[in-house]
């Protein structure tokens, strides 16, 4: 029998070429003879009106073919980028144009757009470009934009794009009759995804055929095409959007269309020539995307055990000069915020805000670091309050396992019922409380304090929304050759899908693994599709694959029973053959998908027997009624609702009494994603996460000053962890609570290493050090200035 492959630690098959160098990315694209380059230019200014832009220093110098305003555009491109998940409470949505039109808003903001027949002259040529600017006051931080002194953008009250409140129950009524109540003010700073790659976008226009391909590092190939077809007036059966491997994603990706997308194609077809568009690093920095800042204010009642009564929280979040991606990271703390606990009664009301500082989006976790920062943190707080155990207090709160499936009451960012479907969260704690030694750690606190040495412990649990809506799909192709074809319309940015989707079709079509071949992003190949985020690609592709296996084996045993004369009940695949349970007639896949396909004329020895007078029945149809030609299945899958992976971390950190440098010395994490497909790359994630969470929590912060320019837009300013910041062998247990969402039973893993990070290590450091931390990402020089203010 062939063995089975769900569950196993099976070696990437992305590797080798990844390693080797053989890796395909956006700038490596070759889109024909010819090539022009584009360069952009930026706003050095955060909030200014333009009152002239002269472009006559670039138009005659040797070597640029174009340069474009706002004026150059013309219909559907002369309009705002699209919102693209509206909201009712988005009352003021904004959004950027293609380049800017009369303000620039953030620096960074695109205003002219050249291209020329390399980079360095593109560069050149910007500039050039003479601006003439009225620069206007800029509204940077939350503070600012609340007290409204000054607005981002005239037409939006307040500053405020949205406000949005979801209730369960009266929680200031229930906060005010708790035996017990606390109140919280917490904060945490801006950070951004920094892949090691950054956009870009290749187009080619064949004017002939009058059609576009279009090669960009996006995390939704798909969108990207439907938003450049309505851009440019294109029927969208006219382009095709590939997306080469992709170095890193973690959210920046997911916007779309980013204004080259659509003004490199719009020169490609103007110039009939290719156009190349790659960012620089610092083009990164100031006009892509940030995510993380908010600050909120909590009010908690609770009774003797802990036991939350009443919970009302409260928070300003910062989403940048306009709103492209909606309110999707705010109600996703909004909502996530819970994590696995029973709140009582629930109010939750937030404020969404212009600044003049670049757009804010889903970064890996989007929103839920903020919510599980605010919930965890306030966890402890009861717990320092009653003087009783931090893991006593958090399963006091548990939702039980009995009591799924569990609806909070609340509508999450998918427009669904927040309604976990599977868990057990008493026994992750147990699994976390052994892993990190929880119980042991007060004699290693005293062993250490007698070398002069503090150290701390923190927890925190989460529980994330994955697998979202409103589909994906899959498409299993047998060639005649008995490999097996595999395409998925969603992109991959490093998340194995070329092993976990193999393995889901070997299994399930009995095949080997060394003969799927898996195609992502690709629209030609699968032109229906939504995208790669949210811990949705398992889930969602993983499970519409299955499917698609699942019809093709189905018309594999249906063919094969009539060439065999068997029952289809008595017929098996092992390794790509079908047989007839004991007996030695069997079929190779590649056969019956030579036999699929009735044929007139014969191309080559296999191909005889697909013939017309070489197959079937004379008086049967070649193709039965409801078949199609070829081995091959094609499928979707749709969700009622996300599924609801779970976690919780804990480390133990050392604190420097002269320096107040922070240590991590021991790292822990217990994860339940349902039923795992490869536990390898399931660790991997968890470890990648994990290094990004650390960032967060002690290192990545956007630091602007007050006019709005980002002071550490490099990576010699901008703090990234090394591995040495990294803690060594990060401990990791599984458990698994299959979905009863999926055929596959699984659940997202993709943000699950981030989420917990800061309020872990925010709640050991304040174990160590006996002062509250209210404030992240946290520095030595903070750690310092807190002890200065705590001793005086």
């Amino acid at each position: 029998m062939t063995t089975k492959l769900m569950g196993q630690p099976v070696q990437r098959v992305e590797d080798q070429r990844f390693l080797r160098g053989g890796g395909r990315y956006v700038d490596d694209v070759a889109a024909g003879p010819g090539t022009l380059h584009a360069a952009v230019l930026r706003s050095p200014h955060a909030h200014a009106r333009i009152v002239d832009i002269d472009v006559s220093g670039v138009l005659d110098v040797d070597g640029v073919h174009a340069v474009y305003t706002y004026d150059d555009l013309t219909g559907p491109l002369a309009e705002p980028l699209p919102v693209l998940i509206p909201h009712p409470a988005l009352t003021h949505g904004r959004t950027q144009y293609p380049l800017a039109r009369d303000e620039v808003n953030h620096v960074g903001e695109a205003i002219a757009f050249v291209v020329a027949d390399d980079r360095y002259l593109a560069e050149d040529a910007v500039d050039r470009i003479v601006v003439d600017y009225e620069v206007l006051p800029a509204v940077v931080g939350i503070d600012v934009a609340r007290a409204a002194e000054r607005l981002v953008h005239d037409d939006v009250p307040g500053n405020v794009g949205a406000r949005m409140e979801q209730t369960v129950g009266d929680a200031p009524a229930a906060i005010a009759a708790a035996p017990h109540r606390l109140e919280l003010d917490l904060e945490i700073e801006r950070s951004a995804c920094m892949p090691l790659e950054g956009r870009g976008t290749v187009a080619r226009w064949d004017p002939d055929a009058g059609r576009l391909v279009l090669w960009t590092s996006t995390q939704s190939s798909t969108g990207v095409r439907a938003a450049v077809a309505a851009k440019l007036g294109l029927d969208i059966g006219r382009v095709d959007v590939i997306t080469p491997d992709v170095g890193g994603g973690f959210g920046v990706k997911i916007v779309h269309p980013w204004p080259e997308e659509l003004l490199v194609p719009m020169a490609a077809r103007a110039l009939g020539r290719p156009v190349k568009f790659t960012e620089d690093r610092r083009e990164h920095f100031i006009s892509s995307a940030h995510e993380r800042g908010q600050v909120q204010h909590i009010e908690v009642g609770f009774d003797d055990d802990g036991r939350l009564l009443g919970l009302d929280v409260e928070f300003w979040h910062d989403h940048g000069a306009y709103t492209p991606y909606g309110l999707i990271v705010p109600i996703i703390t909004s909502t996530q915020l819970l994590g696995p606990y029973k709140p009582g009664a629930y109010r939750v009301t937030f404020e969404s805000l212009y600044t003049n500082t670049v757009i804010v989006t889903p970064y890996r976790g989007a929103g839920r670091p903020q919510g599980c920062y605010a919930m965890e943190r306030t966890m402890d707080a009861i717990a320092e309050y009653l003087g009783r155990d931090r893991t006593e207090v958090r399963a006091a709160n548990f939702i039980q396992p009995h009591e799924f499936p569990y609806d909070h009451g609340l509508i999450f960012q998918d427009g669904r019922a927040l309604e976990y479907d599977s868990g057990d969260y008493p026994a992750s704690l147990e699994k976390l409380r052994k892993l990190i030694g929880w119980h042991e750690f007060g004699a290693f606190k005293e062993q250490m304090a007698r070398d002069g040495r503090t150290v701390g412990i923190g927890l925190a649990c989460y529980v994330e929304g994955t697998g979202v809506g409103p589909y994906e799909g899959a498409h299993v192709h047998v060639e005649t050759t008995g490999k097996v074809k595999v395409a998925t319309g969603l992109t991959t940015q490093g998340q194995s899908h070329e092993t976990a989707f193999a393995q889901i079709v070997a299994d399930e079509l009995g095949v080997r693994f060394s003969d799927v071949e898996v195609v992502t992003g690709d629209t030609r190949r699968m032109p229906y599709a939504v995208g790669t985020f949210a811990s949705r690609a398992a889930v969602m592709s993983g499970s519409a694959i299955f499917k698609a296996a699942r019809r093709t084996k189905e018309k594999a045993l249906r063919l094969a029973a009539d060439a065999l004369e068997a029952s289809v009940d008595d017929l098996e695949i092992v390794d790509g053959v079908v047989g007839v349970r004991g007996t030695d007639r069997s079929i190779p896949l590649g056969t019956l998908s030579v036999l699929s396909n009735p044929l007139r004329y014969a191309f080559d020895e296999a191909s005889k027997a697909a013939t017309q007078f070489s197959v079937g029945e004379r008086d049967a149809l070649p193709v039965a009624e409801g078949e199609e030609p070829g081995l091959e299945g094609k499928d979707f899958y749709s969700p009622e609702h996300a599924t609801f992976a779970s976690g919780m971390h804990a480390a133990i950190v050392e604190t420097d009494p002269a320096t107040a440098e922070i240590r991590i010395l021991r790292y822990a994490v217990v994860h339940d994603c349902g039923n795992l497909i490869n536990p390898m790359v399931v660790e991997g994630q968890i470890h990648g996460g994990v290094a990004q969470g650390v960032g967060g929590a002690l290192y990545e912060r956007m630091a602007y000053d007050e006019g709005g320019q980002l002071l550490n837009a490099s990576f010699m300013d901008f703090l990234m962890p090394y591995v040495t910041e990294i803690p060594d062998g990060i401990e990791i247990d599984h458990l698994e609570t299959p979905s009863p969402l999926n055929p596959l039973g699984i659940k997202g893993a993709g943000e699950a290493g981030v989420i917990p990070v800061s309020a872990v290590v925010a709640a050991a450091i304040e174990d160590a050090e006996g002062i509250p931390i209210r404030a992240m990402p946290i520095s030595p020089s903070d750690l310092h200035t807190l002890r200065e203010e705590h001793r005086s």
